[in-house]
C-alpha cells in the first residue's frame, strides 16, 4: 500500500513547510488539498456501502440469502476507510505541530501571522471533521461486532487534546495618549458621579471620568461609600497616583479634609439629559447633601443626550461644554458617554502613565486570585463568565438574543475547551445549580468531562483566601466580584457573556495585562440561540 499516493501527506507537508518559511500561503489551494481526501473517503465509504447494500438486497431477493461475502466486503471497505482517515489525521496532527512551531518562532509581520493563524485554524477544523467521520463510521461496528474500538481510536486520542493551544494576542503598538497634569495651587477638582448599574458600570464610569479630568486639568474625587461603592476595598487609589508620578486622584475623605467646612459643588453639569438629567434621582441628591455637600441647580450640557442613543463626541465637545474656572465641578453620569472610543478603548487607556492599566484589583485581591489559581487551576485553564440571572429577559429584548439553551452553550464551550487543550474551566456565574449541573454533564472532550471549578465556600483548612479573611473583607460581594474578574483575567482563554459590562471589564484587563488570547470570545459568538421564547 502506498500511503503517499493515496493522501500525499508527505508532499503536502513539503509544500507547506516551504511556504511557511515565508509565511505566505495560498489558502484556497491548501484548503482544497485538506478537504479532498475527506470528500473522497466519504464518497467512497458511503457509495460502496450503498452499492453493497443494493447488491446484497438483490441477491437476497433472487437467491433467498447468500449475501455474507458482500457484507464482509462492505465491512472491510468501511474499516479500510477508518484506517485511512486515521492516517490522514496523524498526518494533519504532524502538520499542525510543525506550523505551530513555525508560528511561535516566526517573524513579527502581522499580515503573515494572521495568514498562518487562519491556516492553522483550518487544519484544526479538518482534524475535528476527520474525527467525526471516524466516529460515524465506527459506530456501526460497536454493537454486535468483534471489532475492538481501541484498534481505531486508541492511537488518536490526541486528535483534539494537546492541539490548538491559545497564543497570546500582541496589542503592542504606539499609543495615542495625553498627559494628566492637574493645575496646582489651588487645585481644581472633578467630582465623579456614577449612578447607573452595578460595580462594573461604575468602574467604566470612573475610567471615563479620569479621561475627562485629564482633559479639564482637574484632580478626580472618588465618590464616598455613603453614596456609592466602597472602592477602597477593591481598588488601590495610591496605585493610580503612582502610575502618574503625581496626585491625580483623591478619596472623598481627603477632599473633605482639604475643603474643611466648605464642601460645595460649584457647578453640577449633566452629561445625559434623558430620561432625566444626570440619571440622578431625588434619593441620590439627598445622599449627596447628607455628606454635607451643598450644590446649585443641575445643568444639562446637551438637551437631547439620551442614554438609549448616545451621540458620538470628540475632545473639543468635552472641553467646550465642561471647561470652567470653578473650583469643584461635578459631571454625571458619564457611563453612557461615547467620546473618542478608539482612543479611550486602546490597551492601557488614553492617558500617559507607567503602568499596564490604571483600574485593576487591589493587591490583596490579586494575591488571593494567584493563590486560588495555584491551588485549584494551574497555569492552563479556561475562564467562563456564564451570566444567567436576569439575562433571559435582557437578552431576548435584544436582536439577536444572547441567551443560549444549556446544551447549545455546552457545545460552544466544548469547542473552546478542545481548542485550548485546558484541563479545567473556571466558572464565574450567577446561575442556579440546576443549570450548572446540566452544563457540567455536557462538557466532554475526548470522552472525558472537563471540570467546572467554582470558588468554594470558606474552609479554615484552605489557605488560599487567608489574606481576605485576615483583613476582614471576606464575604464582601464586591470583593468577590473583583476576585472573579482577577481570576478570569489571568486565564489562558476567556469565554464571556455578550452585553455584560462584567465581561467587558475582564476583556479590558486581559488586553491591558497582555493575557488576551486568540481563543477569547463571547459565548456562542456568531450563532443564534436555537430556541427563543416569546416576549411578554
Amino acid at each position: 500500500m502506498n500511503k503517499r499516493s493515496t493522501f500525499e501527506i508527505g508532499d503536502l507537508q513539503n509544500k507547506i513547510f516551504h511556504s511557511a518559511s515565508s509565511f505566505r500561503f495560498n489558502k484556497r489551494y491548501l484548503l482544497a488539498i485538506c478537504l479532498l481526501p475527506v470528500v473522497l473517503i466519504l464518497y467512497f465509504s458511503i457509495n460502496v456501502g450503498n452499492l453493497f447494500r443494493n447488491v446484497s438486497s438483490s441477491s437476497n431477493l433472487r437467491f433467498g440469502g447468500g449475501g455474507g461475502d458482500l457484507s464482509n466486503r462492505m465491512r472491510e471497505a468501511e474499516l479500510r476507510a477508518l484506517y485511512l482517515l486515521r492516517e490522514q489525521q496523524l498526518g494533519l496532527l504532524h502538520l499542525w505541530n510543525h506550523t505551530t512551531l513555525i508560528h511561535n518562532n516566526g517573524n513579527d509581520n502581522n499580515t503573515d501571522r494572521n495568514e498562518l493563524e487562519e491556516f492553522t485554524s483550518e487544519i484544526l477544523k479538518q482534524i475535528r471533521v476527520n474525527k467525526e467521520i471516524q466516529q460515524a463510521l465506527l459506530s456501526s461496528h460497536r454493537v454486535g461486532s468483534n471489532v475492538s474500538e481501541e484498534v481505531f481510536d486508541g492511537n488518536v486520542q490526541g486528535a483534539g487534546s494537546g492541539v490548538g493551544r491559545c497564543r497570546k494576542v500582541d496589542y503592542a503598538s504606539e499609543r495615542r495618549t495625553i498627559e494628566w497634569k492637574p493645575k496646582p495651587k489651588p487645585n481644581k477638582y472633578l467630582f465623579a458621579i456614577c449612578v447607573s448599574g452595578q460595580m462594573s458600570n461604575h468602574l467604566i464610569c470612573l475610567e471615563k471620568h479620569m479621561f475627562f479630568a485629564a482633559l479639564l486639568d482637574r484632580v478626580l474625587v472618588i465618590p464616598s461609600s455613603k453614596v456609592d461603592y466602597l472602592y477602597s476595598r477593591v481598588l488601590d487609589i495610591e496605585h493610580i497616583n503612582k502610575c502618574f508620578g503625581r496626585k491625580v486622584v483623591i478619596s472623598f475623605e481627603e477632599f473633605a479634609e482639604t475643603k474643611k467646612n466648605h464642601l460645595h459643588i460649584d457647578r453640577f453639569i449633566c452629561y445625559v439629559s434623558l430620561p432625566q438629567p444626570c440619571y440622578v434621582d431625588d434619593e441620590r441628591v439627598k445622599k449627596l447633601k447628607g455628606l454635607g455637600l451643598s450644590m446649585g441647580k443641575l445643568e444639562t450640557a446637551w438637551v437631547d443626550e439620551d442614554i438609549k442613543k448616545p451621540s458620538k463626541k470628540v475632545v473639543g465637545d468635552i472641553t467646550a461644554k465642561f471647561s470652567s474656572n470653578d473650583d469643584v465641578l461635578a459631571i454625571g453620569d458619564v457611563f453612557y458617554a461615547d467620546v473618542e472610543e478608539k482612543w479611550v478603548m486602546q490597551p492601557g487607556g488614553p492617558l500617559a502613565h507607567s503602568c499596564k492599566t490604571l483600574i485593576e484589583p487591589s493587591k490583596l485581591i490579586m494575591l488571593t486570585a494567584q493563590r486560588f489559581i495555584q491551588t485549584f487551576l494551574g497555569k492552563n485553564f479556561i475562564a467562563l463568565h456564564f451570566r444567567r440571572h436576569g439575562f433571559l429577559k435582557f437578552c431576548n429584548a435584544k436582536t439577536p438574543s444572547c441567551f443560549f439553551p444549556i446544551p447549545q452553550a455546552a457545545d460552544c464551550i466544548t469547542r473552546v475547551a478542545e481548542r485550548a487543550g485546558a484541563p479545567v474551566i473556571y466558572l464565574s456565574t450567577d446561575a442556579a445549580a440546576s443549570e450548572t449541573d446540566l452544563l457540567q454533564s455536557l462538557i466532554v472532550v475526548n470522552g472525558k468531562t472537563v471540570p467546572l471549578v467554582k470558588r468554594p465556600d470558606r474552609n479554615i483548612a484552605e489557605k488560599w483566601d487567608a489574606l481576605l479573611y485576615r483583613h476582614g473583607i471576606e464575604g464582601d460581594s464586591q470583593v468577590e466580584a473583583m476576585l472573579d474578574k482577577a481570576i478570569c483575567a489571568m486565564a489562558s482563554a476567556f469565554i464571556g457573556a455578550s452585553g455584560s459590562t462584567f465581561t467587558e471589564d475582564i476583556l479590558r484587563l486581559r488586553k491591558d495585562w497582555g493575557s488576551a488570547s486568540v481563543c477569547d470570545e463571547y459565548l456562542c459568538h456568531g450563532e443564534l440561540p436555537n430556541f427563543i421564547a416569546d416576549n411578554e
